[in-house]
């Protein structure tokens, strides 16, 4: 018999059943839809979790004074006059650089007070590092005049201050004398991070300088790559051009959690995978079996006039390939027909939308599916069909001709 005729036999017996055939095949469906979509949710959230963060001011790469990170003091600044900033956007892959004034302080208005982090930014610069300028939902971001500030609405809201209104922020100066300055809220934004948005206000670094006396020195470069997979390996770069006085980490040192939970993330889609096999294989078992019951007659005659075991054994299994590639096939069509639209729109949460918000994800999530994932799924789900088939294979072919074909 040929491989032709036996593929042939296959397909007819797997609809001379159509009700049973079509539950399996909307078993292994549902099973390649749940795992692909578990996957693009899983992933869309702790990218978007991450992407926030590194538009928020974490960057792809930031350089600090040796010994910033491990005390965050406002005297370990970097002298400007090393033109660090320069040489950094001379690289390749480098596209954006910001230089930053960070302290912390106390903000204060006329009914409340909150101690923040305060970042002193080149408004210009800084558009083209972190998302902050579009953030913007009251007013106008930094524009250089003199004494304005940009604050997350849930900030205001604590300070109970306005756009317009005036608020006292106070930090210490490189030798711990305390300074106080006077600013006026320009604008107000709102990020996808309500913790960020109690936390950080922004300022021109100009006026940071001035009231702390740092001339023309900064705490931090923050820096925008072509590509996030670039970072390491400017890290490496960046690190043998400025020398051993400055510390270059990239967000992935910076954000250690955030990363390892991807990594994470990434682990568990196995377990996913594994419970969704593991019923499939009970599945296609239960049901191959009823199938190998149902024909003991039909087989007993096969053997009778020459069918080999063999040749049995391999038409039970190429039954369960064919149901396996045909779910696989249908599936991943069908759930490529949803998450492409949802890619680009995004799934809305906003019923979660405060417990997202204080993740720092936002109320909506945008699917991205591994290709990975995807050709695990084309590997693994026929092959999970063709084992969930060799038991009722094995029953098959060690049935005696004669006892089957008078069986009742």
């Amino acid at each position: 018999m040929t491989k032709n005729l036996l593929i042939n036999l296959a397909w007819r017996n797997i609809w001379r059943n159509k009700r049973r055939s079509a539950v399996v095949l909307s078993s292994i469906i549902v099973g390649v839809a749940a795992t692909i979509s578990m996957d693009g949710l899983t992933n869309g959230m702790t990218y978007q979790m991450l992407f926030n963060q590194i538009n928020l001011g974490t960057s792809h790469i930031q350089i600090h004074k040796t010994g910033y990170t491990d005390n965050r003091l406002v005297k370990n600044f970097i002298q400007g006059e090393l033109q660090l900033k320069a040489d950094i956007l001379r690289l390749p892959g480098v596209k954006a650089v910001s230089e930053r004034v960070v302290t912390f302080g106390l903000v204060s208005s006329a009914e409340s007070s909150a101690g923040i982090y305060v970042y002193g930014v080149d408004h210009k610069a800084e558009k083209r590092v972190s998302a902050i300028s579009g953030l913007i939902k009251e007013g106008n971001y930094l524009s250089g005049a003199e004494r304005e500030v940009v604050v997350g609405y849930e900030l205001a809201n604590k300070l109970n201050a306005g756009l317009g209104n005036k608020i006292i922020l106070m930090a210490n100066d490189p030798s711990g004398k305390i300074h106080s300055d006077v600013f006026r809220i320009s604008g107000l934004f709102e990020s996808f991070s309500s913790g960020f948005d109690k936390s950080y206000i922004f300022v021109n670094s100009d006026d940071l300088q001035n009231m702390l006396g740092l001339g023309n020195s900064y705490h931090e470069l923050a820096i925008i790559v072509a590509e996030p997979s670039l970072a390491e390996s400017l890290k490496s770069e960046i690190r043998s051009a400025v020398g051993s006085d400055f510390e270059v980490k990239t967000y992935r040192d910076i954000l250690p959690i955030l990363v390892m939970q991807i990594d994470l993330s990434r682990e568990s889609m196995w377990i996913v995978n594994m419970i969704i096999g593991i019923a499939l294989v009970f599945g296609i078992i239960n049901v191959m079996l009823m199938t190998v019951i149902e024909r003991i007659r039909e087989f007993g005659v096969l053997m009778a006039i020459g069918f080999s075991t063999g040749k049995l054994f391999s038409l039970i299994l190429l039954e369960a390939l064919i149901i396996g590639l045909s779910g696989t096939i249908i599936g991943l069509v069908i759930t490529g027909l949803i998450h492409i639209p949802f890619s680009y729109t995004g799934i809305d949460f906003s019923w979660f939308s405060e417990g997202l918000v204080s993740l720092g994800v936002g109320a909506v999530i945008y699917p991205v599916v591994s290709y990975q994932t995807v050709l695990l799924t084309i590997i693994m789900t026929p092959m999970i069909a063709v084992a969930g088939a060799i038991y009722p294979a094995i029953k098959a072919i060690r049935l005696q001709p004669v006892a089957a074909i008078r069986h009742y």
